[in-house]
């Protein structure tokens, strides 16, 4: 049984964030597939901020606000379930250390994509891309710190695949991302337009991903509702255990 619980707030933020991609291209489309002022001269495939420059601002605004909220209240579920132990517990001073990191760089990720929104390119070019930078680097610093603090839990916590499957997840989600940002950089240097604009489509897309793969760190805590802790190891006796 699934049951209504934190898993929801991952759902929302990536579903809004898919919706809200979907509908952005959806009516560049029926509108004639129109060439934006912010757009390069030749340049056939909009950038996502020359899309949400106009028309659609009200919506992307919208869309990028409540995509956040949701995902950092999904970062802020899953300290919140380990602390509490109902979820495998961060012991350690470097797990929390590694979990805090994870929330700030994501607050920041927020903020970079909230003022994007705000700031588009066609007005405020300057501060959009600046915006745009701190959005993509703090979601990435946060998801390796994230990372990092899965492949510590699940090399102790062995009896349960589901921490090597999300260390996986995000693993292969910082690779994929920044490979995609390298190659989008390079575009926007080179002024190679219709590519740039289809890497950060792309981008875009496999965040809903990364988005939704939350879903698998906070569902384990719908087992532990009635129970007051999953694990009550202190930080000494898992040292110890450590050293053994």
């Amino acid at each position: 049984m699934w049951g209504l619980s934190y898993w929801i707030f991952p759902i929302i933020s990536a579903f809004v964030w898919a919706g809200m991609l979907i509908a952005m291209i959806v009516y560049w489309s029926a509108v004639g597939k129109p060439h934006y002022p912010s757009m390069d001269v030749g340049m056939t495939i909009p950038h996502i901020s020359d899309v949400g420059a106009f028309t659609m601002k009200p919506l992307f605004i919208a869309g990028s606000v409540v995509t956040t909220i949701f995902l950092d209240l999904a970062f802020a579920s899953e300290r919140w379930l380990r602390h509490k132990g109902r979820l495998a517990r961060n012991t350690t001073k470097k797990e929390k250390t590694l979990s805090i990191l994870s929330i700030c760089f994501a607050v920041i990720g927020t903020a970079g994509l909230i003022l994007l929104s705000i700031f588009d390119s066609y007005r405020h070019g300057n501060v959009h891309n600046i915006c745009l930078g701190l959005f993509m680097a703090g979601y990435i610093i946060s998801a390796i710190c994230l990372c990092w603090s899965y492949q510590i839990l699940g090399s102790r916590y062995r009896d349960q695949p589901i921490l090597r499957i999300s260390f996986w997840l995000k693993l292969g989600f910082i690779v994929v991302e920044v490979i995609l940002a390298i190659a989008f950089g390079v575009c926007l240097v080179q002024n190679i337009s219709n590519a740039g604009s289809i890497l950060e489509w792309t981008i875009s897309f496999v965040f809903t991903f990364y988005i939704a793969s939350f879903v698998v760190d906070l569902r384990p805590a719908i087992k532990t509702r009635h129970m007051n802790s999953f694990n009550t190891k202190t930080e000494a006796e898992v040292e110890l255990q450590d050293r053994i």
